[in-house]
């Protein structure tokens, strides 16, 4: 059992947690809580690290009981045979936590590494996000993304990262499952995109077009901005329409989260 917060392993978890280069560098991101160890696939889990209480709550778990087991008894080793699970002191977990109340079990993942393709599978539903920058409107599209039926998301390179501890966490389980890029020309990915059949729609305030008009069962992609400049005018250009959300009192638009959300509900209903 690890006690010492000086321990090297438990300094690699802290600077995963906050640094986003060592992230990069190692190919890993954190998770925390059982229910995103209960979803993490189990060929891209590095380590566990599960704390003193948690182990003694969870030991007789029907599904994280068999991890524990499988664990002690050499079964399941990490790429260098050695055990998958490590337990430490509440107070190292506490340390190692991104939360204010540890959850009391960490997981080390390997990143993911999809291609434009990956996100083109059967009739492409897709989100294209410019320059968002709030951790929790990422990790809701993300997850509002799966539950819609979205086949990828699109970033670009001036977008918040998907590894950041809040995106991962607002995700609730869906950055195992939903694919994305980030793209270093997001303009030249569009065109890219539309030589490939996908039609463009950008959410924009100049937009006259209810959004629940267009036909979207074909291959589609909503167009989002950020949060407080909206779509880059280059951007919004390359749209093949403008829709609106229409507003009643003297609201303007909506949340970027809440915003793509109706978006992508209403394609997921057109293709029902």
């Amino acid at each position: 059992m690890i006690t010492s917060v000086g321990n090297n392993q438990v300094r690699q978890v802290i600077a995963l947690q906050s640094k986003v280069k060592e992230r990069r560098a190692q190919d890993l991101f954190v998770v925390e809580g059982p229910k995103m160890f209960r979803e993490v696939p189990a060929e891209r889990l590095v380590r566990v690290y599960m704390s003193e209480s948690f182990y003694q709550k969870y030991q007789y778990d029907a599904q994280i009981s068999v991890f524990i087991r499988q664990c002690e008894s050499g079964e399941l080793k990490d790429a260098k045979g050695g055990s998958l699970l490590e337990l430490v002191s509440d107070e190292v977990m506490a340390r190692m936590s991104d939360t204010q109340t540890p959850q009391g079990v960490i997981c080390l993942v390997r990143q993911y590494h999809y291609r434009l393709e990956d996100l083109l599978q059967g009739t492409p539903l897709l989100m294209v996000l410019e320059n968002l920058q709030d951790p929790g409107n990422l990790g809701t599209i993300l997850r509002t993304a799966e539950g819609a039926g979205v086949t990828g998301i699109v970033l670009s390179k001036g977008s918040a990262e998907l590894y950041n501890p809040k995106v991962i966490r607002s995700t609730m389980g869906s950055i195992y499952r939903m694919p994305f890029i980030y793209t270093e020309d997001l303009q030249g990915t569009i065109r890219e995109l539309q030589s490939r059949g996908v039609r463009m729609y950008a959410a924009h305030l100049k937009g006259t077009m209810n959004y629940t008009k267009p036909d979207y069962t074909g291959p589609s992609a909503f167009m989002i901005g950020n949060e407080s400049k909206g779509l880059s005018d280059a951007t919004a250009e390359m749209a093949d329409h403008y829709v609106r959300i229409p507003m009643k009192g003297q609201v303007e638009s909506l949340n970027a989260a809440v915003a793509a959300a109706v978006l992508m509900y209403q394609a997921a209903m057109s293709r029902e």
